[in-house]
C-alpha cells in the first residue's frame, strides 16, 4: 500500500500482509515494548480473527475489508472522559467516509457504527490497555454484495465508488488526532465541542431505537440525545433513560 499521508501522522505506521486481530497484535507489540508512539498504526487488509462489539467476531474476505488499529497515548487526565473516545472516532471516520461519498447519506449509528444510506460500513471497537487506548475501526472497502455479511451492510465497493485508502487513513487519523487532543486539552467533550459534533453526526437521535442492554434488559423508545458523558438518552414511556452500553436498532422509517 502507498500510504504516504497516514505514515506522516502515524507514529509509526505498521501494515501487515495478514494479522489475527490488529487490535490484539497492537497490544502485544506494546507489551513487548516496540517503540509505538500517540497514534502509532497497525493495519492490514486480510484480518483472521477480527472482534466487534459485544464479544461478536468479525471477519472478512482477504482483501475486501481494511482492520486498522490506533494507539492513544496522549489523553485526558480525568479517565472519565475516556468513554467519549469510541465517539471521537466514529467521528473522525464519519467525516472520512463521507468525504469519498459525496451525495450519499452518512452518519453515525451511537455508539460506533458508521452508516452510509442506513447500512453499515465501519465498524469501531475501543479497548483500555495499560499503555493506552487502542481504537480498532473495521471498514468494508473491496467487499462485493455477495460477500457482505448481513443485508444491512455495505462496502465502498457495493456503492460503486473507489476508495482512497491512503485519503481515507489520513482524514481518519487526523480528525481522530484532533477531537482528543481537544477533549484532552479541555477536559470536557461539551468544552471541547465534541458532544456537539457527536449530537450533529448521531444518526440515532431522533429515532425510534430497540436498544440490548448487556444483562439482556430490551428497551423501546425514542433516542433524545447525548448525555455530557457520551451516554445515549432515551425515552422509554416517558422516562428517560441514559444507556453506557448496549446494542442499538433502529426502527425502519416510515
Amino acid at each position: 500500500m502507498q500510504l504516504s499521508r497516514a505514515r506522516a501522522l502515524a507514529d509509526p505506521l505498521i501494515v501487515l500482509d495478514t494479522c489475527d486481530s490488529t487490535n490484539a497484535e497492537l497490544r502485544r507489540r506494546a507489551e513487548a515494548g516496540e517503540r509505538l508512539g500517540h497514534l502509532a498504526v497497525l493495519l492490514t487488509d486480510a484480518q483472521t480473527a477480527g472482534r466487534g462489539r459485544l464479544g461478536r467476531t468479525w471477519t472478512a474476505p482477504a482483501g475486501s475489508a481494511l482492520a486498522v488499529s490506533v494507539l492513544l497515548r496522549d489523553l485526558p487526565a480525568d479517565i472519565d472522559r475516556w468513554g467519549w473516545i469510541p465517539l471521537a472516532a466514529g467521528v473522525a471516520m464519519t467525516d472520512a467516509v463521507a468525504a469519498q461519498l459525496p451525495g450519499r447519506a452518512v452518519g453515525l449509528k451511537w455508539p460506533n457504527d458508521v452508516l452510509v444510506d442506513g447500512r453499515k460500513i465501519c465498524g469501531i471497537l475501543a479497548e483500555v490497555t495499560p499503555h493506552g487506548v487502542i481504537v480498532g475501526t473495521g471498514v468494508n472497502t473491496a467487499m462485493t454484495e455477495s460477500e457482505l455479511p448481513v443485508p444491512s451492510a455495505t462496502s465502498f465497493a457495493a456503492l460503486g465508488a473507489a476508495v482512497d485508502v491512503d485519503r481515507l487513513l489520513a482524514d481518519h487519523l487526523s480528525g481522530l488526532k484532533a477531537r482528543v487532543a481537544g477533549l484532552t486539552a479541555s477536559g470536557d467533550a461539551v468544552a471541547s465541542g465534541l458532544h456537539a459534533e457527536a449530537q450533529q453526526h448521531c444518526l440515532s437521535i431522533g429515532r425510534d431505537v430497540e436498544v440490548t442492554l448487556p444483562g439482556g434488559e430490551m428497551l423501546h423508545g425514542r433516542a433524545t440525545g447525548l448525555q455530557d458523558d457520551g451516554c445515549l438518552l432515551v425515552d422509554v414511556e416517558g422516562t428517560v433513560r441514559a444507556i453506557a452500553s448496549g446494542d442499538v436498532v433502529h426502527a425502519r422509517l416510515a
